[in-house]
């Protein structure tokens, strides 16, 4: 992160406080369960603002209180003008934290626009597998390919 000595010991209580793991935090992060890990990790992550953050299903991990505390904290980071890398399986948190979203499905770009348009391909893909409609999953996978555009950037130089 490219924090000093000092800088990193003034931090440290920072995200303990923030983190709420109290004694625990002594112990090995092996021992923490996956939603103390969350809360330390994303704490650790939102301790210092950046221009860029990646946040990796961290806001779906947790009880409650941690989803609506960790909300408030990416709320600030936006606020700021910075910029998030958000990946999540749901489709409501992409909305209410992003403007645009690309979908990948199986390690191939689906699509990318406009966060309303492609959370709302996707929640009628998820929900066609969910009732087990392999045929209008595959369709719904299939029209989103087929309307995806990718941009074709060129920069030249004269």
């Amino acid at each position: 992160m490219g924090l000093s000595p000092a800088e990193v010991k003034i931090l440290q209580a920072d995200i303990a406080d923030w983190a709420e793991l109290g004694d625990a935090l002594d112990r090995p992060l092996s021992t923490y369960s996956s939603g103390m890990a969350a809360r330390l990790k994303f704490a650790i992550a939102t301790a210092v603002r950046s221009e860029i953050l990646l946040v990796d299903e961290a806001l779906s991990t947790g009880d409650s209180t941690f989803a609506g505390k960790a909300q408030e904290r990416m709320d600030e980071f936006l606020d700021a003008s910075g910029t998030v890398f958000l990946v999540s399986h749901s489709a409501s948190t992409i909305k209410k934290n992003c403007t645009r979203a690309v979908w990948l499905h199986e390690g191939e770009l689906v699509s990318e626009g406009p966060v309303g348009w492609v959370t709302h391909l996707y929640r009628r893909w998820s929900t066609a597998e969910t009732r087990g409609n392999a045929r209008a999953a595959a369709q719904i996978l299939d029209y989103a390919k087929e309307k995806y555009v990718p941009v074709d950037i060129r920069i030249v130089n004269e």
